[in-house]
């Protein structure tokens, strides 16, 4: 059979990884102003776009869907050219990917940037991009199957089946969690509420990391890897139990980011329990990777490439492996809310991800450029600058999560709470220091990697068109001997697709569908009412300047979080929240009671100076709530769209809402006045104000459920509470 001569398309995977390296530096260049901010408040600079809360989020999407994403599709059309024998199905899909791709990331930048967000964490960015990713995922999954279409290679390896289980399910995933109701061009409110919002976004949030952050690395895997070795892959076998288990299973383990809130308990158990497993299936990828350096040990010694890839496997190895301990209750009674799930989350990204990435980009980038590595001594130095930086960066969070969480239970004699919050946080602000001090090394490293490709680049010769051969396809695929039964469905890559969708949906259906469709999984209470005008306005204000980020608003069933919060959380009190608040962190207490506790002047001078209330406060100013009016024009819209979102909210009122908002903003600037601090009724911080003061107000404790230890947290050790 005669050959077939084609080009390999090297400009793409070029754009890409410029791409990564780029973005890979801002992203974690705001990751350590972010980290800098807790140890050196002053950092936040009392300008908005510069406060921890919006610096996270833009740090979060810029590293995991920038220089991680521009990763993912830089090892995608690099590989997946030379393992179907040809070329990408279309320069011009390959070009709308890339670029479209970019504007994304630098639109939702500068949006995070601006207060524009859904609150929603990994999911922030508001509706429009939410539609530009669809297209540019339907786009990039065109390009993906058309080249797997007119592959000139019968059997599709395992690093194909991972890259179309991530383009599957992120498709589903992205989709089903960007239900949303526009309000304007830039502001929106989740489609779900309260129980319903805070699962299907873990579902989202923990599958962004299986599908996002896994599967499509482990596709890298199994094809540099073993480039790298220059050996095969370990076992065939396991890696087709691999991915099958893996999709399978990782699926349904979202509800373990959400044990001990109001989440049912037989969702959370379910969590659990898969949680458990993944370990299985995680374990036997890392150990066939690991395992297809066998006979090349002796290289690893001398090849900063095999180090990069050891320790990213290792890595990868060590947080699936945390992961499922995680989700056990009695460790995650101590690791929830606390740094332990940064650091775990960071053994990952920094390890996993950004090794992976970074021993690609020094085996690739020679390759495509003709020619050899600038220094590598330099790469070696950077490998272990960056393991290092990795080694700072997670061990003092260990030891802070450890140090707080311990601090938060403990009780004196007399059944009083111990430590205030605030105690708990200055007391590990060195371990923060730290941790700043690793993500420094860190990016010190990535700064030695790009001047070691930019020299490399230079002294090579780039090779745009790739020339290769190939026999083509026949159109009856034969079959060699006794077939596999794998082999059918690795031969058909439809298929392989709708297999693929199936596997993946079935959990999340099955997790879900009772939610939303079981009344009784969702309990209404009914003190419970929707906010007011002027509250709703306040909860914007909150999500837009990323108070989330550090406060919680659900209060678990332990004694100290009773004692320290007030009554725990129940399902029915979020059924108007769209969308949930339940947050992932506390740097700061929770804010689930806090309506009442405080005057209205307090909540005026904390915001205005929070160190005047708190002293030694770590949180930033927000002094542009004091000029900054509220936007009433929009008050009408928001009445209409919450309405239509279930809130019931009567017929017309939105004629009566502006009136409301007026008298109920006159009141709080009256009360404020009295005390002296004179304000605008038409300043944001007035809505704030609002929204904080009413928190927590619809449930209230009869006197005998009040637990003996309530005085701890309405005493003396609420004066320094943030």
């Amino acid at each position: 059979m005669s050959l077939e001569k084609f080009y390999y398309d090297n400009r793409t995977v070029k754009w890409f990884a410029y791409a990564c390296v780029f973005w890979g530096l801002i992203g974690m260049l705001a990751g350590l102003w972010a980290a800098l901010t807790l140890v050196i408040p002053e950092l936040n600079l009392g300008f908005a776009p510069t406060t921890f809360g919006r610096l996270r989020p833009v740090h979060t999407n810029a590293v995991i869907f920038a220089f991680v994403g521009n990763g993912i599709f830089m090892g995608v059309y690099y590989s997946l050219q030379r393992l179907c024998k040809a070329r990408m199905f279309s320069d011009l899909l390959s070009k709308i990917h890339f670029w479209g791709w970019q504007a994304i990331i630098a639109g939702g930048a500068l949006t995070l940037f601006l207060g524009y967000t859904t609150g929603k964490e990994y999911a922030e960015l508001e509706w429009p991009f939410d539609i530009a990713i669809t297209l540019i995922w339907v786009v990039f999954g065109a390009n993906m199957l058309g080249t797997i279409l007119r592959r000139r290679e019968s059997h599709l390896y395992v690093a194909i089946w991972f890259y179309i289980g991530t383009w599957v399910a992120i498709a589903m995933l992205h989709i089903i969690n960007s239900f949303e109701y526009p309000l304007s061009l830039f502001k929106s409110y989740s489609w779900y509420a309260g129980v319903q919002d805070a699962l299907v976004q873990w579902w989202y949030g923990h599958n962004a990391v299986a599908f996002f952050l896994t599967t499509p690395y482990l596709g890298l895997m199994y094809y540099f890897v073993p480039k790298a070795a220059n050996r095969p892959v370990y076992s065939y076998r396991w890696s087709i139990i691999h991915f099958w288990s893996l999709i399978f299973i990782y699926i349904w383990a979202g509800p373990h980011h959400l044990l001990y809130t109001a989440l049912p308990e037989w969702a959370q158990s379910l969590g659990t329990v898969f949680s458990v497993m993944l370990i299985a299936p995680s374990w036997g990828g890392m150990l066939n990777g690991l395992l297809t350096l066998r006979g090349a040990w002796d290289r690893v010694r001398e090849d900063a490439i095999l180090k990069f890839f050891v320790v990213a496997l290792t890595c990868y190895g060590m947080a699936t492996f945390e992961g499922p301990m995680l989700s056990l209750k009695n460790v995650n009674a101590i690791s929830h809310y606390t740094d332990w799930t940064i650091a775990h989350v960071h053994v990952g990204a920094l390890g996993w991800n950004g090794f992976l990435t970074f021993g690609i980009l020094y085996w690739m980038i020679p390759r495509i450029f003709s020619t050899q590595l600038y220094s590598r001594k330099w790469a070696n130095t950077h490998f272990w600058i960056g393991t290092l930086g990795i080694i700072f960066y997670v061990i003092p969070l260990y030891w802070a999560a450890f140090t707080q969480s311990m601090m938060w239970k403990q009780f004196t004699e007399e059944g009083q709470l111990k430590y205030q919050f605030l105690e708990t946080v200055t007391t590990i602000v060195p371990m923060y220091a730290l941790r700043a001090f690793g993500g420094l090394l860190y990016v010190s490293g990535l700064a030695l990697m790009i001047v070691n490709l930019w020299k490399t680049i230079r002294r090579g010769s780039f090779v745009a068109d790739e020339a290769a051969e190939a026999a083509p396809l026949p159109k009856v695929i034969p079959t060699h001997g006794k077939a596999h039964w794998h082999n059918w469905i690795e031969r058909r890559p439809i298929q392989l697709v709708v297999f693929s969708l199936v596997v993946v949906a079935v959990g999340g259906i099955l997790e879900m569908v009772p939610t939303f469709l079981v009344r009784s999984n969702i309990p209404t209470i009914s003190s419970v009412q929707p906010y007011t005008p002027l509250e709703l306005h306040g909860r914007d204000i909150y999500i837009r300047e990323g108070c989330y980020t550090c406060h919680s608003q659900m209060i678990r069933p332990f004694r100290d979080e009773v004692a320290r919060y007030g009554e725990y959380s129940k399902a029915g009190e979020f059924i108007y929240d769209h969308p949930f608040q339940w947050g992932s962190k506390r740097t700061g207490p929770d804010l689930a009671r806090i309506g009442g506790k405080y005057p209205d002047s307090w909540h005026y001078n904390h915001m205005l100076d929070p160190t005047s209330m708190s002293p030694g406060s770590i949180m930033p100013p927000y002094p542009w709530l004091f000029e900054e009016r509220i936007d009433r024009g929009k008050t009408p819209a928001m009445i209409n769209v919450m309405r239509k979102l279930g809130v019931p909210y009567a017929d017309g009122y939105e004629k009566q809402a502006l009136a409301d908002l007026d008298k109920q903003a006159a009141g709080i600037a009256a009360a404020l006045e009295k005390d002296k601090l004179p304000v605008k009724a038409d300043r944001e911080i007035v809505a704030l104000i609002a929204y904080l003061q009413r928190m927590g107000k619809d449930i209230k404790m009869a006197p005998a459920q009040k637990p003996a230890t309530a005085d701890a947290s309405t005493g003396s050790n609420d004066k320094n509470d943030f």
